[in-house]
């Protein structure tokens, strides 16, 4: 009768528990999708990170109710930002994929892998503008007028790459851990 009682009264708080973590995952998807990170990707985190084992791609598309094909890219979207891991270990021969659960480490991925990836794009365009741009203004075929627009192109451009410069070595102390409680501070891979 006692083991009755206790399965009835564990049966309200389990879904009670399941609406808690679905308002939780939709919180997730909510703040990912701010960054820029499709909404149902970051539900798809949502779910992997309340889960306590990893997951195969099949069991992924069941839980979201999603095509494989756009599970597929919502995989490999969250393996870009290093948001959720590929397992080296298979389930009957299938991947199994893992979410990144500690949120020190999951911030130092995700915005540590895009603003590299701004800095990268960025520098290498000023690389190879700037050098043009001074050839214009050093020209003696340049106008007047086209050599002050340059100028003003250059000043702009030069005035970016101290930012540039600034932002790798804030992201070189992020990847290193530096921002992070020392008592949670994630280990570098």
């Amino acid at each position: 009768m006692e083991k009755e009682i206790n399965e009835i009264s564990s049966e309200p708080s389990r879904s009670r528990q399941q609406e808690l973590r679905a308002d939780m995952i939709e919180a997730i998807a909510q703040t990912m999708d701010l960054y820029g990170v499709n909404h149902s990707f970051g539900q798809l985190y949502g779910v992997m990170y309340f889960e306590d084992r990893p997951m195969t791609l099949e069991e992924m598309k069941n839980d979201m109710n999603m095509s494989k094909s756009n599970m597929s890219y919502a995989v490999r979207s969250l393996m870009e930002s290093r948001m959720i891991n590929k397992l080296d270990e298979k389930r009957d021969r299938k991947d199994q994929y893992q979410a990144e659960t500690d949120y020190f480490r999951t911030f130092q991925n995700f915005f540590g892998s895009r603003l590299q990836r701004e800095i990268d794009v960025m520098t290498a365009s000023m690389e190879e503008v700037i050098p043009k741009l001074s050839e214009i203004i050093l020209s003696r075929h340049t106008t007047a007028e086209e050599r002050e627009s340059c100028l003003r192109d250059l000043h702009k451009l030069q005035h970016a790459q101290q930012y540039y410069k600034w932002l790798q070595h804030f992201v070189s102390e992020l990847q290193a851990g530096s921002y992070f409680p020392s008592s949670t501070q994630p280990q570098n891979e």
